[in-house]
């Protein structure tokens, strides 16, 4: 059936394969059908789409960061008039159980891009008479919820999607996100944050993203404050995370202002274990394989929190054991790191990620990109992978982060591992190629790379303003 899913006008490339991974978690294998309202726009935040049952609606608009609501749709047109001969044609005995005597319902007329009065509202409700409403009115608490929703001219040029005729839409409301899940876990309220925190709304879409339920085991190479798994442990997973740098991991700011304090703040359950680990050099134990459900991070890129990993003088210079820690001083000790540079981190992350993953388990992580020639960045590629989404969010005017979904499809085997290796080479060369040819120098690729220079920092704002790629502006 076809349902009106409604959007918060707001990370626009995010909002469909949110919703596509969604469906998948809740039992829809294939791929689903969208479709505009008439005259609208792509960007608009109106879309139908194509589900197997209400159910399944329901509990994607519930659950969902980016969808406003769901609705089944009683009628459409560009007038009143239009509109109410087609809620009069709408199918009577799918209307019926919604209007009975002994139910509660409520009213709310809403518009995108421009906000009626009190009085507006009033008149247009009056104006559905002609619906055979037979229950009480409940404001708080109805049974069922109606929505009667305008779009139109704003009248102003105000870098929205634009409109190219008014449309009304009234349908019933299927299901909603939750309004107060971003306020209780915004950055500005956390008990402990770092310079590069993830911003709560982009969190709980890379947990979506990556299909986190109870009983899933999320793991984040580069947890810093532990941002993105409060995210995956309020959906319910297991959490475990690590960080080369022990002071965050282990410190803190004290003992009441720490990693552990953060999931303690929101009562979420504690994350089995936190690691001083490097991605370049991981921890577990040969053999071991196929452990995580999935694997959600932000990689260390740009000045400010640029990529580190285990190394110092010595070590660059070729000595094997550069120092040996006596046994008294081994509590406080802060081991030496050296740069590390993007396309290797990823690479790495890669590598853990095939090896680590169970089959069908999600890999969710950023990539930055220069947004001068968007269609020449090339995304890692890895035999075990497969690609399934890849969401931009807009920084600044030259630079993105590419959010990028992949789910793994293959074993890990010493022969794909090799495989893996040259392309990772051979992306690398290309990349770097790509880079002298456009005479680009970017923070994004901040390293120890002679060959890439470092110019400043990719830092997002905690509360970033949406950016609409210029077109209507």
């Amino acid at each position: 059936m076809w349902y009106l899913c409604v959007f918060f006008h707001r990370l626009l490339d995010y909002r469909k394969p949110e919703v596509e991974s969604l469906a998948y978690l809740f039992g829809v294998n294939d791929a689903l059908e969208w479709k505009l309202p008439i005259h609208h726009h792509p960007d608009s935040p109106f879309h139908f789409v194509n589900l197997p049952s209400e159910d399944i609606a329901r509990s994607i608009a519930n659950r969902s960061i980016l969808v406003k609501g769901m609705y089944e749709v009683w009628g459409e047109g560009s007038s009143y008039e239009e509109l109410e001969e087609a809620i009069r044609s709408y199918p009577e005995d799918q209307m019926l159980p919604y209007l009975s005597s002994d139910t509660t319902f409520k009213i709310t007329v809403d518009s995108f891009g421009k906000v009626f009065s009190f009085q507006e509202q009033n008149d247009r409700i009056k104006g559905l008479s002609y619906i055979p409403f037979k229950g009480r009115v409940n404001l708080k608490n109805p049974d069922h919820k109606f929505w009667l929703i305008e779009t139109d001219d704003y009248g102003v040029n105000n870098g929205l999607p634009p409109v190219a005729e008014r449309r009304i839409f009234f349908g019933r409301e299927i299901g909603a996100a939750d309004r107060k899940l971003i306020p209780t876990y915004q950055l500005k309220s956390r008990n402990y944050l770092g310079p590069t925190a993830m911003d709560a709304e982009v969190a709980f879409l890379m947990a979506n993203q990556a299909l986190v339920e109870p009983g899933k085991l999320v793991y984040d190479p580069f947890v810093g404050t532990g941002s993105i798994l409060v995210a995956a442990a309020h959906f319910g997973a297991m959490t475990m995370g690590a960080d080369i740098d022990i002071r965050v991991v282990r410190d803190g700011r004290g003992p009441d202002t720490n990693v552990w304090s953060n999931f303690k703040q929101y009562g979420l359950q504690m994350p089995i274990g936190l690691l001083r680990a490097d991605n370049n050099l991981p921890p577990w134990r040969p053999g071991l394989k196929e452990v995580f459900d999935a694997i959600i991070c932000d990689p260390p890129y740009g000045v400010r929190a640029g990529g580190r990993k285990s190394g110092g003088r010595k070590l660059l210079k070729g000595v094997v054991d550069p120092y040996t820690v006596p046994d008294d001083k081994r509590v406080g000790h802060i081991p030496s790191t050296a740069p590390y540079c993007l396309s290797e981190c990823v690479h790495d992350l890669l590598d853990l990620a095939g090896r680590m993953l169970v089959m069908g388990g999600r890999l969710v992580y950023f990539y930055p990109v220069l947004r001068e020639d968007s269609t020449r960045n090339p995304f890692p590629e890895h035999p075990c992978f497969k690609l399934v989404a890849s969401s931009e969010q807009i920084l600044s005017s030259r630079y993105s982060r590419v959010l990028l979904t992949m789910v793994k499809i293959g074993p890990y085997t010493e022969e794909i591992a090799e495989t893996a290796r040259r392309k990772h080479l051979e992306f690398r060369e290309n990349h770097l190629k790509w880079l002298e040819d456009g005479n680009l120098h970017s923070s994004v690729f901040a390293s120890a790379d002679p060959q890439v220079t470092a110019a400043g920092d990719l830092k997002l704002s905690k509360d970033p303003k949406p950016k609409y790629r210029g077109k209507y502006v």
